[in-house]
């Protein structure tokens, strides 16, 4: 069983930065890649940023370059996402996932953390 942690959301004000964390745990898998979703209620889940686990390259949704830093810890098998600048949009639950194989879907995903962004 595999499992994926988050850690780090919560409530900030316009223009303040929350740092969410994610770390896999349960049996071993090999990693492709990490990375964040987010949902807001009633809308399709959307893709965030990616880190691939052995070469580290980067990638982010167009709304979140500049703003949003992906980075991995290969030891501690964790992905963080330190988000900067944030806006109102960006409240919505965000959800860690990890890929096993190619790229196309994730194959695990966290339990969803709450991020809320005041005006």
């Amino acid at each position: 069983q595999v499992q994926l942690v988050e850690s780090g959301g919560g409530l900030v004000q316009a223009g303040g930065s929350l740092r969410l964390s994610c770390a896999a745990s349960g049996r071993a898998f090999t990693t492709t890649a990490m990375g964040w979703f987010r949902q807001a209620p009633g809308k399709e889940r959307e893709f965030v940023a990616r880190v691939t686990w052995n070469l580290g390259a980067l990638s982010y949704a167009e709304y979140a370059k500049g703003r949003f830093t992906i980075s991995r810890d290969i030891a501690m098998r964790t992905v963080n996402l330190q988000m900067n600048s944030l806006k109102p949009e960006d409240s919505d639950v965000y959800f860690c996932a990890a890929w096993t194989n190619n790229l196309s879907q994730p194959d695990y995903w966290g339990q969803g953390s709450q991020v809320t962004v005041s005006s």
